[in-house]
């Protein structure tokens, strides 16, 4: 999913002229409110990434050429899918997000085969959730990959074709929407994965505005009360010009800012720059209280627009520790008091995924675990599903409206987060 986000030299310096600025102390919020009964809460996850079983597509062929691990079945979703969408019912959220793959829907041109998502959104809903449906999560088909793919003109049709199919078959459900999974995340993946290079760039995603409008439209005579978007995968470098790229060139055309959050950076903890330029590892950072200051960048940028964290979560590896010691309980805790805080302060902030409800296939690997249920694919036959420490508190936060009043976070809020400079050092947030 391209989790490792990317800071610049320019960004370390602006933040060290913030040196000064003194945060907040730490001390309880009495009086922090839930986010009331009309938030809502899900679970997130794509198909590729856990159905198992591919289908000939763009990526069970990068799976299969030896550049990454052996995909296997995954997590098997396509014959387990009953377990995780009780799991995710239980834990009391109202909103499962999938993607219905184009791969699997239409195999070869003209030839479909819906049955698999027709039962598992029938469960979905069965099981008293709302189906978050994406069109697009990076997947297509190979006789689509034979084409040319996105350097194909003709993509957008082919692409609309499907979408237009999948519409048809699920507006019924009133499901929400993602068109694109993370647009500028999924050109980085084609130019690592497939043949799209520095000229291709701007035709692809030029090719995805002009996709999404007109499925916008065609959805919206379909369900006229939908909500669609096409969700950002935020990053503290580059904001405006990839807003620009994209998302604000679809502005009149989405319902609500779909936001996507995960890592850090601050004066306190600075990313490692060397590793950066190097393109080498190094540690994420994992600073919770930076979805506040993303939240309040894109409710001042798109005033009176709702905001929905489509999603967010945390790492760890082959289930070791955090570098830093913060759990996935912790980090879930601290993050929901921050969106809290969020909308207490007026910001309209309607909901909230976690990614994701097992682990799974992260583009690549099955290092990075971010699950709620922890599946060890490449050591278990059995895929069995062990809830993590987040299950229960996950259920806590969906069930009572988020963290309780005088929840104390485990982690102080860093000197001027790179999530929004210079605001970030000149409007720092506190924990009251």
């Amino acid at each position: 999913m391209g989790r490792r986000a990317l800071f610049t030299l320019t960004c370390v310096v602006l933040a060290a002229l913030c040196a000064t600025i003194t945060p907040g102390r730490v001390t309880a919020d009495p009086g922090l409110p839930s986010v009331g009964g009309d938030f809502r809460w899900g679970v997130s996850s794509s198909g590729f990434q856990s159905e198992g079983s591919a289908p000939d597509s763009n990526w069970s062929r990068y799976a299969n050429s030896g550049q990454a691990d052996g995909y296997g079945d995954s997590v098997d979703f396509l014959h387990r899918y009953g377990e995780d969408v009780q799991n995710a019912a239980n834990l009391g959220v109202g909103v499962y997000r999938i993607s219905v793959e184009w791969a699997r829907v239409q195999p070869s041109p003209g030839v479909w085969d819906f049955s698999f998502y027709d039962s598992l959104i029938a469960r979905i809903r069965a099981a008293g959730m709302q189906p978050m449906i994406t069109l697009d999560h990076w997947v297509f088909p190979g006789w689509e990959v034979d084409r040319g793919g996105w350097r194909n003109p003709g993509m957008v049709d082919d692409w609309l074709t499907n979408a237009r199919a999948v519409v048809d078959r699920y507006a019924h459900e009133d499901p929400m929407w993602v068109t694109f999974n993370e647009p500028l995340a999924y050109v980085g993946q084609e130019q690592r994965i497939g043949d799209i290079g520095a000229l291709d760039v701007t035709p692809m995603i030029d090719r995805m505005v002009a996709a999404h409008r007109a499925i916008y439209d065609y959805i919206h005579v379909q369900q006229p009360n939908a909500m669609v978007t096409s969700n950002i995968a935020y990053s503290a470098t580059g904001t405006a010009q990839a807003d620009a790229s994209f998302i604000d060139r679809i502005a009149d055309k989405v319902d609500y800012i779909g936001i996507d959050y995960y890592y850090g950076g601050s004066l306190t903890n600075p990313p490692n720059l060397l590793a950066q330029l190097t393109n080498t590892s190094s540690p994420l950072i994992i600073e919770p209280e930076g979805i506040y200051y993303v939240l309040r960048r894109y409710g001042q940028k798109f005033p009176g627009r709702p905001l929905y964290i489509v999603e967010n979560g945390m790492p760890t590896y082959n289930g070791s520790p955090t570098t830093d010691g913060i759990t996935r309980a912790d980090d879930l805790r601290d993050t929901v008091y921050w969106i809290q805080r969020a909308k207490a302060d007026g910001i309209n902030v309607i909901g909230y995924n976690y990614w994701s409800i097992t682990d799974n296939y992260e583009w690549g690997s099955y290092s990075p675990r971010f699950g709620l249920y922890t599946v060890d694919v490449t050591t278990d036959p059995s895929l069995t599903r062990h809830p993590t420490p987040a299950v229960p508190a996950y259920h806590d936060i969906a069930t009572t409206g988020g963290v309780p009043p005088g929840y104390l976070p485990t982690r102080s809020p860093a000197l001027c987060s790179l999530q929004d400079l210079p605001s970030s050092c000149i409007a720092p947030v506190t924990v009251r």
